[in-house]
C-alpha cells in the first residue's frame, strides 16, 4: 500500500521526539509498504530540527525507507499564539498540496496523526481527491490525546476559547468522517461515541518498543551522567531516575517536593532531559536546596538503555486530572520496564500497566508522602525480589508492545 501519514510533531533517531510515526512507518516500509510522512520542520518536542538543503519550501529526504516531507513552520515557545501560528502555516501548505499529493503519491491509506485534530480535514481533503482519481483509499484517526479535552483539563483553557473551539468541532467531524479511528489510549469508547463515532471503527493500538534497540550492547553512556551516578552509588545512596520530558504533565515538581521529604535519607535524584518546565524546576531544586537532585542535558535515545541500567528505580507521575480516566500510553514507560526497572509510578488513570506487569509500585498522584513512601518501600526490596519485579515488567512489554505486533495491527485495522 501507499501511506500517507500526516504527524506534525514526527520524529525519527536523527531527531528526537516524536518516535512513534517513525517506529510504525519503519515496520510498513519493511514489509513492503509505500510511506510518505508529512511533517512540519519545527516541532518542540524535537531535539533537533531537520536542516533544509537549499531553497525555501518543503523538502524531501529518506530516512531508513521512509520517505520524510518536511514543510517550513516558524518556531516558536510555549503553547500560545505562536504554537498556533506554527500549526497554521503547516496545515495550509499541506492543504495547498493536497492535489498534487492525491495525484502523485495515490495513497491508499491518508493517517491525521498530528495530536491536535485539525489536519483531519487536510487528510480528508486528501483522500477526497484521491478517491476521484478512481483509486479507493481510507481515512484513518489516529488518536494520541484527546483534543481539546486535553488543553482544557491540563492546561486549564476555557470550553469557549475559540481554538477550544476549533479543536472541538473537528474531533467531532473526524469520528463521524474518518473510515478508522485507531486509539492509543484504551478507555476512550464512551467518549468518542458521545462525540459521534460509531464503535466499530475503533482499534486500540497502544505505544511500543523497537526490539532492536534492546539488543546488543547499547552506546556508553555520557560520561558525565556516568560520573556522578558513579559517586552517589559510592556514597551509598539508592540512584531514582527519570528519562524524558520536563513538562507539566511529568509532574516533576511533585516528585521535587518528595525529594525534599527524603533529604536527610540516602536517595539521589537523576533527572535527564529537556522541556519547557526544566528551568522552573531547577529553581524549585536550587530553593528547596536539594543538592541530591541532579538535572543533565538530554541524550540520545540510543542511551536510554544504558542510562536506565544505571538507575536504582525508575520514576514516572502524572497529574491529578480527569482526563486520565481514558488510560495513559506513555513511551517511557515501556522503556523502563524493557530495562528491568523497577519502577514508581504516581498516577491516578484508567489503566495502570505497571500494576498490570507487578514490575513496582503505584502510588497516588500529586501526593509526595506518597511517592517518598512508595520510593522508601522499593529502596528495601531485597536483590531476587527486584529482579523478578524488572523481568516481569520486560516480559509484559514483550508480549504486548513490541512495534512489529502493533504496526500490524494498526495495518490490519485499515484492510
Amino acid at each position: 500500500m501507499n501511506i500517507l501519514y500526516l504527524n506534525h510533531y514526527a520524529g525519527s533517531p536523527l531527531h528526537g521526539m516524536e518516535y512513534r510515526p517513525y517506529y510504525l512507518a519503519r515496520e510498513w516500509v519493511q514489509a513492503g509498504h509505500q510511506v510518505r510522512m508529512v511533517a512540519a520542520d519545527y516541532s518542540h518536542v524535537r531535539a533537533k530540527q531537520p536542516v533544509r538543503p537549499g531553497a525555501a519550501g518543503p523538502w524531501s529526504e529518506i530516512i531508513d525507507g521512509i520517505d520524510y516531507h518536511w514543510y517550513p513552520s516558524p518556531p516558536y515557545a510555549g503553547n500560545g499564539l505562536g504554537r498556533v501560528k506554527n500549526i497554521w502555516a503547516f496545515l495550509r501548505q499541506v492543504w495547498t498540496d493536497a492535489p498534487q499529493i492525491a495525484r502523485t503519491f495515490q495513497p491508499d491509506v491518508v493517517i491525521a496523526s498530528s495530536t491536535y485534530p485539525m489536519d483531519i480535514w487536510v487528510a480528508e481533503r486528501i483522500a477526497r481527491l484521491t478517491r476521484k482519481t478512481g483509486k479507493p483509499c481510507k481515512l484513518v484517526f489516529e488518536v494520541h490525546d484527546l483534543w481539546p479535552l486535553s488543553p482544557i483539563e491540563l492546561g486549564g483553557m476555557s470550553p469557549r476559547h475559540p481554538f477550544i473551539m476549533l479543536c472541538q468541532a473537528a474531533e467531532n467531524h473526524a469520528y463521524k468522517h474518518a473510515d478508522v479511528v485507531v486509539s492509543m489510549l484504551p478507555k476512550v469508547a464512551d467518549h468518542m461515541q458521545s462525540h459521534g463515532l460509531d464503535l466499530r471503527k475503533l482499534h486500540i493500538v497502544p505505544n511500543g518498543i523497537t526490539l532492536d534497540e534492546w539488543q546488543g550492547d547499547a552506546p556508553a553512556l555520557r560520561e558525565d551522567i556516568v560520573a556522578h551516578i558513579v559517586a552517589q552509588k559510592a556514597a551509598g545512596r539508592t540512584v531514582v531516575g527519570y528519562a524524558g520530558s520536563h513538562g507539566t504533565p511529568n509532574a516533576l515538581d511533585v516528585m521535587l517536593q518528595a525529594a525534599e521529604l527524603l533529604r536527610n535519607e540516602p536517595f539521589s535524584f537523576v533527572l535527564v532531559g529537556d522541556g519547557h518546565e526544566k528551568a522552573a524546576l531547577q529553581r524549585q531544586a536550587t530553593a528547596l536546596g536539594l543538592d541530591q537532585v541532579a538535572f543533565f542535558d538530554p541524550i540520545p535515545k540510543a542511551q536510554i538503555p544504558s542510562f536506565l541500567a544505571q538507575v536504582d528505580i525508575a520514576y514516572i507521575g502524572w497529574q491529578r486530572v480527569p482526563i486520565y480516566r481514558f488510560g495513559i500510553a506513555p513511551n517511557k514507560l515501556m522503556d523502563y520496564m524493557m530495562a528491568r526497572c523497577v519502577v514508581l509510578h504516581s498516577v491516578e488513570a484508567g489503566n495502570d500497566p505497571v500494576a498490570e506487569a507487578g514490575c513496582g509500585i503505584t502510588v497516588p498522584p500529586a501526593d509526595p508522602p506518597a511517592i517518598a513512601a512508595g520510593l522508601r518501600e522499593l529502596a528495601r526490596l531485597d536483590a531476587a525480589t527486584r529482579e523478578r519485579m524488572g523481568e516481569a515488567g520486560r516480559q509484559f512489554v514483550l508480549a504486548n508492545h513490541t512495534y512489529p505486533v502493533l504496526a500490524q495491527r494498526f495495518i490490519e485495522s485499515c484492510s
